[in-house]
């Protein structure tokens, strides 16, 4: 048996434990994936619609500054893609201008159109240079109920030699983007529609906080500093899930909180529409749990993330505990591991 086989499965069920449990909204945004005061939630949730479907936080300068991460750019060394092309267009850099974000994502439109995210990123940032140099790629300013709105064309850079241009995928399906500061050191990115509605809410708008479906969630989170939660259909419509998510019996609300360091310590939650569903689901993760053990191999450090994953739960609530070892990333992925120095 090679080791991509032997890994499948592992790989499968590691995809559906870290791609949940580190932030699904901020990857769909485009972006990295403590922060609930006692009220349930960080103040930046007061920019956030009603009506979101998903909501996320993430402490961005610990997990950049996380030995996690550097085993996942080791792992997918194009996760940096995005990141640089932001500070290309923008000036923004993420490791060392912004604190923290809080990212939504709303649900599909009635139309077809697909969901959309906004982020919100506190930080420091030199709002003077950032218009300009956005200025310089083209981007024109729109004012909006006393907030600047710096509207890019997009994409921004389409020569198909430079290695941080947008994918062929992403230029067959152009998005707006667009930045507004709405207060010193907090900034909003997005779609222009988004952040003025983002504009509205701060003016007197219902926020995601009169939502108690979504901020019950958030307060029985535990600590972390990457967290999400939100409607599942709404992650089902993007598109983007592993084929493995998507075929999971029917989950109508999950929530995902977790720690993330030389690994990511965590627990997801996911609410079913009957208890009969959440039977289901047990047993299908736990069957696909078991499978997994049987492929782990020997490794000491996949042993130690098996033996982490925990299936608890009651009625229609299922859980599942988890720790990732920033390892495994490099057994999922042994050709792109730094190699191991050599004992003389």
């Amino acid at each position: 048996m090679t080791a991509r086989t032997r890994y499948f499965v592992v790989s499968s069920l590691l995809v559906l434990v870290v791609g949940l449990g580190s932030g699904l909204v901020a990857y769909y945004v485009g972006f990295p994936a403590g922060a609930i005061s006692s009220a349930g939630g960080p103040d930046e949730l007061k920019y956030l619609p009603h009506d979101v479907a998903v909501v996320a936080y993430a402490d961005v300068r610990e997990v950049m500054a996380s030995g996690f991460r550097q085993h996942l750019l080791q792992a997918a060394p194009g996760q940096e893609t995005g990141r640089r092309e932001l500070e290309q267009q923008t000036g923004i850099n993420i490791e060392t201008d912004i604190e923290h974000v809080v990212a939504s994502l709303e649900a599909e439109t009635n139309g077809g159109n697909p969901s959309a995210g906004i982020v919100i990123a506190r930080g420091t940032f030199n709002e003077v240079k950032i218009e300009a140099l956005m200025r310089e790629h083209g981007a024109e300013v729109l004012e909006y109920k006393g907030k600047r709105i710096i509207v890019a064309p997009t994409p921004l850079h389409t020569d198909p030699a430079d290695p941080n241009a947008p994918s062929p995928e992403r230029l067959a399906k152009p998005t707006e983007f667009a930045l507004s500061f709405l207060k010193p050191g907090l900034v909003a990115l997005g779609t222009s529609n988004l952040i003025r509605r983002a504009i509205d809410v701060e003016n007197g708008g219902d926020s995601v906080t009169a939502n108690e479906e979504v901020m019950n969630l958030i307060r029985s989170l535990d600590s972390g500093n990457a967290w999400a939660v939100g409607r599942f259909d709404a992650l089902r419509t993007t598109g983007k899930l592993p084929d493995a998510v998507t075929q999971l019996p029917p989950i109508s609300w999950f929530s995902v909180t977790g720690q993330v360091n030389d690994g990511i310590n965590g627990v997801l939650r996911a609410e079913t529409s009957s208890d009969e569903a959440a039977k289901n689901l047990r047993d299908v993760v736990q069957g696909f749990i078991a499978l997994a053990r049987l492929q782990a191999g020997s490794k000491p450090e996949m042993q130690t993330f098996m033996q982490s994953l925990q299936i608890s739960g009651t009625g229609k609530t299922v859980a599942l505990s988890f720790s990732v070892p920033g390892t495994v990333l490099d057994m999922v992925h042994p050709a792109t591991a730094q190699p191991r120095p050599q004992a003389h």
